[in-house]
């Protein structure tokens, strides 16, 4: 179960990784913009809608990864205070009763709009280029899967817990500099 867990994760992760490419792509297209149009009176068709597609993949494909790191923000007055036992119930609980149902539907209605989508061959009528926004789209049913396959990864993690009393260690990759000093400071006082 611990290798199927980490395999999910590890898809999610790398993923993740590779749509953070997206915040260069848009950094330099910002920049680019900027240039051409106050420097050189110049400006382009084309940035401000490849701009919106970039933030889209990038805010549609961090889900998945940002749930593979446990980083989605959480309400945890309670929640810290109960035993990891607990805590994996109420959380295999949620996933049943709010995440599933809420990834079907992104998953479900995304498909459908990805394949009309395609289907029209759809450009931006907002543009001026005309841009497609079929491939952009497509990326939405492929974030609902992807949070779904987390989904299962995250419920078997919750079975775990609830059976050993101790939650499964997360793969790692970057972690915010709060977390590292916090660690280094308990590291420091055993």
């Amino acid at each position: 179960m611990t290798k199927i867990i980490h395999a999910i994760e590890g898809l999610n992760i790398w993923v993740g990784r590779a749509f953070g490419w997206c915040i260069l792509i848009l950094t330099l297209s910002v920049s680019y913009e900027v240039f051409v149009r106050y420097v050189l009176n110049a400006p382009t068709v084309w940035a401000f809608d490849m701009m919106v597609q970039m933030y889209g993949a990038l805010l549609l494909m961090s889900g998945p990864y940002a749930l593979a790191q446990d980083s989605h923000v959480r309400g945890d007055v309670f929640y810290r205070l109960f035993s990891v036992r607990w805590q994996a119930r109420v959380d295999f609980l949620l996933y049943l009763l709010f995440f599933f149902p809420g990834m079907l539907a992104l998953f479900w209605y995304g498909w459908e709009i990805a394949a009309d989508s395609w289907r029209y061959q759809e450009v931006s009528w907002n543009s001026p280029a005309r841009i497609q926004i079929y491939f952009f789209k497509t990326l939405i049913p492929l974030a609902g899967a992807l949070m779904l396959l987390q989904g299962v990864a995250e419920l078997m993690r919750c079975w775990k817990a609830m059976r050993s009393g101790e939650w499964l260690e997360r793969l790692d990759d970057v972690r915010e500099t709060e977390d590292m000093l916090a660690h280094m400071a308990e590291s420091d006082r055993s």
